[in-house]
């Protein structure tokens, strides 16, 4: 496979780029300088919370792009390429909806912070893993003071047969997109990591062609449907290995990285 055109690179973070611990291989910073000094850029695309995103990647944030909120709020260098947020009169029956599913808890994800009601253990603790900035407040519905990029329902019973079932009418005008195993996320209805990915060829004279993408779940399918070089990972979602081009070794074997590898060589 030629990958001597590639100059724009994007992957999803939790079961693509991250192991199943949620870690970043040691072997990662090597390659990407390898992938720099060729002058490739790289995307983290992930349904994180851009602050979460850029403590992850500190020793490069100013650097790389962040495609975070799964594609809601894009970021490079510290300036804001795109920000696609629900509407504010959209939001306060969404959580009143968002509220009545069984079994679920409330991420209402801000631009400045994330906003949390439930002090439930199993829920606080999926929040500590994917947002760094989190306000408690006693009722989510009087939360006004902000831009929401997303409404993210923490499924403990399971998203993809529980609370994604209660949003069908929702999806004429929203995006909803199950982006884990338990989570459900209400966005915008262009807000998707392949509008963002396709904002950020245009911001930087891109093609598909030459450019790379790597998912697992759900919410990667517009993200690999924008790019040629789409690589499903050997532990991904059925529809995702449908959606993908190539197929790449499973996150806890690094497979993303020994695609990248490849990238630094050809």
């Amino acid at each position: 496979m030629d990958f001597s055109n590639i100059k724009l690179i994007a992957s999803d973070m939790d079961g693509t780029l991250l192991n199943s611990q949620h870690q970043l291989s040691d072997t990662f910073y090597p390659v990407y300088l390898a992938l720099k000094e060729k002058g490739i850029l790289f995307a983290a695309a992930s349904g994180r919370q851009y602050h979460n995103l850029l403590n992850l990647f500190q020793p490069i944030k100013d650097e790389i792009i962040f495609m975070a909120e799964n594609g809601s709020y894009v970021m490079y260098k510290g300036q804001e390429i795109l920000v696609q947020a629900l509407e504010p009169e959209q939001v306060p029956a969404l959580l009143q909806k968002a509220k009545s599913v069984p079994d679920t808890h409330i991420v209402l994800c801000g631009k400045k912070t994330a906003y949390v009601d439930s002090s439930h253990p199993a829920f606080l603790e999926q929040v500590e893993l994917y947002y760094d900035e989190v306000q408690v407040v006693e009722d989510l519905l009087q939360v006004t003071d902000d831009q929401f990029l997303k409404i993210a329902i923490c499924d403990l019973a399971g998203a993809e047969e529980n609370s994604n079932t209660y949003f069908q009418e929702e999806r004429e005008y929203l995006q909803v997109t199950v982006s884990g195993k338990i989570w459900l996320d209400l966005c915008h209805r262009l807000a998707n990591k392949g509008h963002a990915m396709e904002i950020i060829q245009k911001q930087f004279g891109v093609t598909g062609e030459e450019s790379m993408a790597f998912g697992d779940f759900l919410n990667d399918r517009q993200l690999l449907q924008k790019v040629h070089y789409s690589f499903a990972m050997a532990n991904a979602h059925p529809e995702i290995k449908e959606v993908a081009r190539f197929q790449t070794q499973s996150n806890d074997e690094n497979g993303v990285l020994a695609i990248l590898q490849q990238v630094v060589t050809a």
